[in-house]
């Protein structure tokens, strides 16, 4: 049974590891469950429900990593992505102005799309259109604009009229707690403790209770109503401009996230083959489709493979039996929903931090010789960071890497979609 279930060989694999190897994964993972709603949080004057968002992030997590384990048959855990629920919240919502509603929609027909493109070959052409530099300079981005969020969320970065930003009171509240928080969390990663991040935010959340920053009403409960969510979708700005480049936003970060932690974690495990080819990788990536579609439908962000997933990979977990074990851990949180949510978010924030980090190490990619390239990955990460928009930093990017290597003549790093995507994002800024 546990062969047709999950891949499971007795003579290779043994049950306890998986599960085992199951538990690592959802701790390293977990801190997705207070990070989301206090993301989120930003919403609520939008009438996005906090509570409800704890509930959608936990059932997209399970949908997506059920069908990891069943279909694809792989030891991955899926949850909402960091970074794209940055995406949806400060640039969707708060800075084009559009609802959440909106963005849920948008969600939903990158998911479809998505699931469309991992049974056709239009998903290789679309990965391979991106220059690999530009792959680097947009997780990079991403990775300083998600640890700045964690630095003004906590008040350690304020508003300035002088320099635009500059260093808040770290002497007290919610950016003495963060700093904390980030020395407590460091110390746990430097020594290797298994679910360092989880375990470092609820010391934090802890920390803040004589602080008068946390207010703990229990610890266990029924899960918060997640119909506030439910299907809120909305379908009038479908055909716009905008909507095209909000989807195509979503599409890329979640396909070149997923790839790219499926074949890191697959090759630390050990499961590429000789030639290079990795096994069930189109699996792997239709999971992740049909999790984002579903997560969507109950108001969760894009839900994409988890790179923490190699924690579990680490303890020797290789079968899908692991993914259903991180399944089931997610299914017994919704009933520590009181815990999640009486997390602040300066307790977050320092996981923000060195999840930023962590994709800022992509920056050992990049070629700074080369003008051509690095001058268009450092207007991706620059206009990310200052510019406070994720899709922004990849459209200028991309249009400018088309436009210098046209310039340089550097003819064959040019393919046709690449162009074809240029002229699209100069015509989006000129009809602005």
């Amino acid at each position: 049974m546990l062969q047709k279930l999950f891949g499971f060989d007795s003579s290779k694999h043994s049950v306890r590891t998986e599960v085992m190897a199951g538990l690592t994964s959802f701790l390293t993972m977990a801190y997705i469950l207070a990070v989301n709603p206090n993301i989120f949080s930003a919403l609520a004057d939008q009438g996005m429900d906090t509570n409800a968002v704890f509930t959608a992030t936990v059932i997209a997590s399970v949908v997506g990593t059920l069908v990891m384990a069943f279909y694809a048959k792989l030891p991955f855990g899926l949850a909402p992505g960091m970074g794209l629920n940055a995406f949806f919240v400060y640039t969707v919502c708060l800075t084009m102005g559009y609802s959440w509603q909106f963005a849920l929609t948008a969600i939903l027909i990158e998911g479809i799309i998505f699931i469309i493109l991992s049974v056709t070959k239009i998903r290789t052409l679309i990965v391979n259109a991106i220059p690999v530099q530009m792959k680097a300079a947009i997780s990079v981005g991403i990775g300083l604009f998600i640890a700045s969020l964690g630095l003004k969320n906590s008040g350690v970065i304020v508003d300035s009229q002088a320099t635009l930003i500059t260093l808040g009171d770290i002497t007290t509240g919610s950016a003495l707690l963060c700093i904390i928080g980030l020395i407590i969390t460091a110390a746990l990663l430097i020594y290797k403790v298994k679910g360092a991040m989880l375990i470092g935010i609820l010391v934090t959340a802890l920390i803040g209770i004589p602080m008068g920053l946390t207010t703990l009403n229990g610890i266990v409960g029924m899960p918060p109503d997640v119909s506030p969510l439910f299907m809120q979708f909305e379908w009038h700005n479908i055909f716009t401009l905008d909507m095209l480049l909000v989807v195509v936003t979503f599409l890329f970060i979640d396909m070149f996230d997923t790839i790219g932690t499926v074949i890191g974690v697959m090759t630390s495990a050990g499961l590429v083959k000789k030639d290079g080819t990795i096994p069930r990788v189109n699996e792997a990536l239709l999971a992740d489709a049909v999790a984002t579609t579903a997560g969507a439908c109950f108001g969760a962000s894009t839900t994409t493979t988890y790179v923490e997933s190699a924690s579990g990979v680490g303890e020797g977990g290789r079968t899908g039996l692991t993914a259903a074990s991180i399944a089931l851990f997610f299914i017994i949180s919704l009933f520590f929903a009181p815990l999640f949510l009486a997390i602040p978010s300066a307790a977050t924030s320092p996981t923000l931090i060195i999840v930023g980090l962590m994709m800022f190490s992509n920056v050992k990619e990049l070629k700074f010789d080369d003008f051509a390239e690095s001058i268009p990955c450092f207007i991706t990460v620059f206009m990310m960071v200052m510019g406070g928009s994720i899709s922004d930093g990849i459209l200028l990017g991309i249009i400018s890497y088309v436009l210098l290597n046209t310039i340089a003549r550097k003819w064959e790093r040019l393919n046709p979609t690449i162009v074809v995507l240029a002229i699209i994002f100069i015509l989006r800024y000129w009809l602005m």
